[in-house]
């Protein structure tokens, strides 16, 4: 139930995040907004406020604003409305949107850095059979603190450090009940297939982690600074990630998840406590923001795209073509939408629980 709420929690945030800033530059750009909701459905409770109703409606997974004039069908000509600001104006109110959920993930991973984050240590908790790593007689508990003399603090680091060194013989120190001693260990090659569907040799020895942790921690200032990195390499990520899915060089069901995914996502984090709730917000936040803004059609990118051509024709697109593009639009977000769920039911077993549920 724990986790159920705080998914719903964590998604509420995000879209109503994003629907603030689009209600922020409306505001800015002298649209005026109509509705504030939170959440969907039958409204709970409402207040007005300066020609905007602020209200709570009976779902809350996420809101939505809703600006005057915003349709061809409400449109009255009036210099408040939407559809009288310029197609500039206008952009800027649709990219709000993504940009405020873009802040929220840079937020995010500033909190994660400054109140701390839990990191494996290098002790080992498995030795694989079979593998270099048993050959040597290296044994569950012992810990590894140094590889050809470079100190190792977490298991990230003896990853990549073992990674890049596939087909040579590496010198370990090893702690082993107390005492310091040192072992030869090959370390094997193995060609493996990345998240980018290509080809990659890399070093192994065949150990696993204990799960033994320490929560590393920063400055407010460092935090700042690592968390520009971090955002900085998500959205790379996540374009490249997009890109690919485009070209067809990784897969829709091995690289997307949707709400069903994300629910599962939000129940592995819940147990690894507030840090990894924050990253797994910065996450998602970031990759709304990113998709929202493609070009496509019923998305944000997709209205920006066709002000653009606007500004370059100097006149608006007749109401029927608004009118097909979003229906495009739609008819493509609910079908990708109904892929990427039943994906989710098959990925994470859902059937198959539902199933042992009925034989039971």
């Amino acid at each position: 139930m724990l986790s159920l709420l705080i998914f719903v929690v964590v998604l509420s945030i995000l879209i109503v995040i994003h629907e603030l800033g689009h209600f922020v530059l409306a505001k800015r750009v002298g649209v005026k907004v109509e509705v504030f909701s939170l959440g969907f459905g039958a409204k709970l409770f409402g207040l007005k406020h300066k020609g905007t109703e602020y209200t709570l409606r009976l779902f809350p997974l996420g809101g939505y604003v809703k600006l005057a004039g915003d349709s061809w069908d409400e449109y009255h000509g009036k210099p408040w409305e939407y559809l009288t600001k310029s197609p500039k104006q206008r952009a800027k109110i649709l990219v709000a949107g993504s940009a405020f959920n873009y802040i929220l993930a840079f937020i995010c991973l500033w909190f994660v850095f400054y109140i701390g984050y839990p990191m494996l240590t290098p002790k080992i908790g498995e030795v694989l059979k079979d593998m270099p790593a048993q050959a040597a007689g290296l044994q569950k508990d012992d810990k590894i603190l140094a590889i050809d003399n470079q100190p190792l603090v977490y298991w990230d680091d003896l990853q990549k450090i073992i990674q890049s060194k596939g087909g040579v013989t590496v010198s370990l120190s090893v702690l082993r009940n107390g005492e310091n001693i040192k072992m030869p260990v090959p370390v094997e090659k193995k060609e493996i297939t990345t998240i980018w569907g290509n080809k990659q040799t890399i070093g192994l020895i065949g150990v696993a982690p204990s799960g033994d942790t320490v929560k590393v921690r920063h400055g407010f200032i460092k935090s700042f600074f690592l968390s520009v990195q971090k955002t900085l390499e998500l959205t790379y990520i996540t374009v490249k990630g997009i890109v690919w899915l485009i070209l067809r060089k990784i897969s829709l069901k091995e690289s997307v998840t949707g709400p069903v995914g994300i629910f599962f996502i939000a129940k592995g984090a819940i147990s690894m406590g507030i840090s990894a709730i924050l990253h797994m917000m910065a996450v998602l936040s970031l990759s709304l923001s990113i998709f929202n803004i493609l070009p496509f059609p019923i998305l944000d990118g997709g209205h920006v795209l066709l002000l653009g051509i606007e500004k370059i024709k100097g006149r608006a697109f007749i109401k029927k073509f608004d009118q097909i593009w979003n229906r495009v639009g739609l008819t493509f977000i609910v079908i990708v939408g109904l892929l990427v769920f039943y994906n989710d039911l098959v990925r994470f077993g859902v059937f198959d629980k539902i199933s042992d549920w009925f034989k039971k």
